[in-house]
């Protein structure tokens, strides 16, 4: 009971001390807890969603996925023929059944041609408007869909695009377009996660989507009273035979809600991992802390072990105080972590998301995961602190305050963090020179650990050295003052290297993805400079395929030279060796298309795999299989006939553009699949006439007027798109390093703030012999500033070494170019000495109001 109240005591009578660890903490746990709680509501909104709109059973076609997702590479979903739905009304157990259409590969416009579908990446849904849909969706005004000039639009849509009655709006599908007026606007009954819909009588989405009539999609089945979802699923299968697909509500509600969940699953680790990283930087500011309140406390200490206190009890003393700490900063951070996951909600909404606070779900381990793991960090990271405590002898008390430092334990420190520096350096060395990119990741992944260990347990060693080099770059400029900041950083080089180090991780990881991320954009671009010979691409960023009249718009533009069609379909090839791949991917183009990417071959040329049956491999697909210059291959195309095809050429896998493709010309897949299973072309190359390239440019965009699904990009617009997708991803990790970041600046913070208090004495002398306070105050801030570029540097030039290992493992995939972002990492540095003068503010105001006498008079 004693040492609790000694911990209670001593943790109230340094509350302000623990206040910005605790912040480390709640900052930690509150990232873990938002990310959980706002992953399980969002798996919440769509289990509500899909078991809403689930028929008992529903029926689909054979080609269709199990999400129902029915786009294929037509263009068009694969459809049942109307004689299903009458052979379904009659099957045992079936109370209705209802035949419906819908499409998600469609591009909807207003009458301005601009896009209506959702800025969340969300889907874009058409359908026809049915009974199921009347269960789940209520007309607020207006009326349903009748006749082939009326079209519903969902409530969330129509505001968000300001829709109203009459507005007329068009439906771009690979049947072609499609106009129609609003007739009325129905709201979701249950939370609509963002999806665009729009609703078409029956015979006007089979005409606009499927381009016949009397088909369907699916057959939504209804179960009589009495009859269980499986015993009418097994009843349909009867009745139906195979070739069909047949779910029952959950099942279909399972396999969407598993799309989410994979989805969601990415973005939920990814956050945690950032999680860890925040958690890891806190570590630092605890044992900092806990540190120099065992060093400030060492008298105290010390007559506590003369009276009678055992090295047990004091170490516990320390590890209760972790301990308060811990549960603190996690109940704070786990009610924190509920408020980010409805702050991400609402953010989900401003880009077009819609998530329903109502859905807000709190499971019971969302705490639990917070309270254990802000606790055992805590508690963890505190241990060295309170081993040293309890180290403390009886003879202390007649000490002035301030443990020795051990020199043993610095030696000993110095050489485990060489090793493990050395041997960090060494598995990055084995990562470079690796053959293939499985194994360099394992050596990479074990390099960066390493090298990281090593760095962390070296610091303090570094810091002497670096120190003094950036003192005598950056203060010398400001003289006496400047001299004393950098002797205050190295007074204490493990405190000032465990600082550092905490800004490190955060510095390191945002260096080795700039460096990445560059490398690849400038590896990307100097591969279209060297192989794209063709002027434009033209292509859906939604993923749509071209349709023949957006095609055929394109062939027409009288300033280009030629066009050059690109299919991708699936197959099942049998290759010499006897193996049967299934669904695999093949190329269709046009015999151009060897001009317009000039494809590396280490094997025949790549104009005779345009012949008529013929292909081209890819080296590593020929090597795994035996295959040579004028082997056969069998290939049995998804919707067609089974061909003999001969392999004219060998492409070399070393490539980052159209990286794996088996190429065949159009003509020889028109050979052997039918017209109406002829995939669309995925994209579209188009080289302008010589010296008509401006000219172009304009009259592409001009003919693909009426199809604003489509993008006309020339090789500069398509690097800037390259880069803007990478530029994106980047900021989005470095938000997100965001927080480990801010850890490490509250650990800057609370090192100064409790230095300052530890040297309250010394400021008071240094004060009545005439330093100012505003010169007491810049002393402080440069000390800062040293603490942030000592991090800064250490970061940065691990991260760098990180970012070129990785690079030479990219280069094994085609990805050569090694850049290094100079502008960024220059500006990281620099705004590190920011982070430095911002994180010394409140500890230097602190300081400059001290009272003189008071701080001299102290113990």
């Amino acid at each position: 009971m004693t040492v609790l109240k000694t911990s209670l005591r001593n943790f109230l009578a340094h509350k302000g001390r623990m206040a910005l660890s605790a912040v480390a903490v709640l900052l930690s746990v509150a990232f873990v807890s938002g990310t959980l709680v706002f992953t399980d509501t969002m798996n919440t909104t769509f289990d509500k969603l899909f078991a809403a709109t689930s028929s008992d059973v529903t029926v689909s076609a054979r080609g269709a996925s199990d999400t129902g997702e029915t786009t294929s590479d037509t263009g068009r979903p694969p459809v049942l023929a109307a004689s299903v739905l009458g052979k379904v009304r009659a099957v045992d157990g079936v109370r209705s059944a209802e035949g419906t259409v819908f499409s998600t590969s469609v591009t909807v416009v207003d009458r301005k041609k601009e896009s209506l579908s959702p800025s969340s990446g969300a889907p874009t849904i058409v359908g026809s408007w049915n009974g199921n849909d009347a269960r789940t969706m209520r007309i607020t005004s207006g009326a349903a869909p009748h006749g082939s000039g009326q079209v519903m639009v969902d409530a969330d849509t129509a505001d968000r695009h300001h829709l109203g009655l009459g507005d007329e709006i068009g439906v771009i599908s690979a049947v072609g377009t499609h106009t129609a007026k609003i007739s009325g606007i129905a709201a979701f009954q249950v939370t609509n996660p963002g999806a665009a819909m729009f609703y078409l009588d029956t015979p006007t989405a089979q005409r606009t989507l499927v381009g016949q009539p009397g088909v369907y999609t699916n057959v939504n089945v209804t179960a009589a009273d009495g009859v269980s979802d499986a015993r009418l699923k097994r009843n349909v299968v009867g009745a139906l035979g195979p070739g069909y697909q047949v779910q029952t509500a959950k099942e279909t509600a399972d396999a969407n809600q598993k799309d989410v969940e994979e989805l969601l699953g990415v973005m939920k680790y990814a956050m945690l991992g950032f999680a860890g990283i925040a958690f890891l930087v806190g570590i630092f500011l605890i044992i900092n802390t806990f540190s120099m309140l065992v060093a400030q406390r060492t008298r105290e200490i010390g007559l506590m072990r003369a009276v009678g206190s055992s090295r047990r009890q004091v170490n516990r003393s320390v590890l209760i105080e972790a301990l308060l700490l811990g549960v603190l900063g996690s109940l704070l951070g786990v009610g924190a972590g509920i408020g980010i996951a409805v702050g991400l909600m609402k953010l989900m909404s401003l880009v077009g998301m819609n998530l329903s606070t109502g859905d807000l779900t709190v499971a019971w381990t969302t705490p639990v995961i917070g309270l254990l793991l802000g606790v055992v960090v805590t508690v963890l990271a505190a241990y060295l602190p309170a081993r040293r405590a309890g180290k403390v002898s009886p003879m202390a008390a007649l000490r002035d305050a301030g443990a020795p430092a051990d020199a043993r334990a610095g030696r000993v420190r110095a050489l485990v963090g060489v090793v493990l520096t050395g041997g960090g350096g060494y598995c990055l060395y084995l990562a470079s020179a690796a053959d293939k990119s499985s194994e360099g990741s394992l050596w990479l992944g074990l390099g960066v650990l390493f090298s990281l260990i090593g760095f962390v347990v070296i610091g303090p060693v570094l810091a002497g050295a670096m120190v003094r080099v950036i003192g005598a770059v950056v203060l010398r400029a400001f003289g006496p003052v400047g001299r004393m900041a950098e002797r205050n950083a190295l007074r204490n080089p493990r405190r000032t290297g465990a600082t550092g180090a905490a800004l490190m991780i955060g510095l390191a990881l945002v260096a080795c993805l700039s460096v990445v991320g560059s490398s690849m954009v400038a590896s990307a671009t100097d591969q279209l400079d060297e192989t794209v010979g063709a002027d434009f691409i033209i292509q859906s960023d939604s993923g749509q395929m071209l349709t023949p009249q957006a095609v055929k718009a394109i062939k027409d533009t009288p300033e280009l030279a030629r066009v050059t069609e690109y299919k991708l379909t699936k197959a099942d090839y049998t290759t010499p060796d006897g193996k049967t791949l299934k669904n695999t991917d093949i190329t269709a183009a046009d015999p151009t298309y060897a001009t317009d990417l000039r494809t590396e071959t280490v094997a025949g040329d790549l104009k005779d795999a345009y012949l008529p049956d013929s292909m081209s491999v890819h080296e590593k697909f020929a090597e795994d299989h035996g295959i040579r210059l004028g082997s056969k291959i069998t290939v049995a195309f998804r919707g067609g006939r089974t061909a003999h095809l001969t392999v004219r050429a060998i492409t070399s896998s070393d490539v980052v553009i159209d990286a794996g493709a088996k190429y065949i010309s159009t003509e020889t897949l028109a050979r052997y699949v039918p017209a109406a299973n002829m995939p669309l072309d995925m994209l579209v190359f188009a080289t302008a006439h010589q010296g008509q390239q401006k000219d172009a440019y304009p009259a592409l965009k001009a003919a693909l007027h009426d199809y604003p699904q489509y993008t006309v990009r020339d090789q500069s617009d398509y690097k800037d798109a390259l880069k803007d997708q990478i530029g994106q991803m980047l900021n989005m990790i470095y938000g997100l390093l965001g927080l480990a970041i801010v850890v490490a600046i509250l650990g800057v913070v609370n090192t100064l703030a409790l230095s300052v208090v530890e040297r309250t004495r010394e400021i008071g002398l240094m004060r009545a012999i005439g330093l100012s306070r505003r010169q007491l105050r810049r002393m402080i801030r440069l000390e800062s500033v040293v603490i942030a570029l000592f991090g800064a540097l250490l970061g940065l030039g691990l991260g760098m070494g990180w970012g070129a290992t990785a690079q030479k493992l990219l280069a094994l995939e085609g990805l050569r170019v090694l850049e290094i972002p100079w502008p960024t990492i220059i500006g990281v540095f620099v705004g590190s000495a920011f982070v430095g003068l911002f994180a010394a503010l409140v500890p230097a105001f602190r300081a400059g109001r001290m009272n003189v006498l008071a701080a001299i008079a102290t113990e």
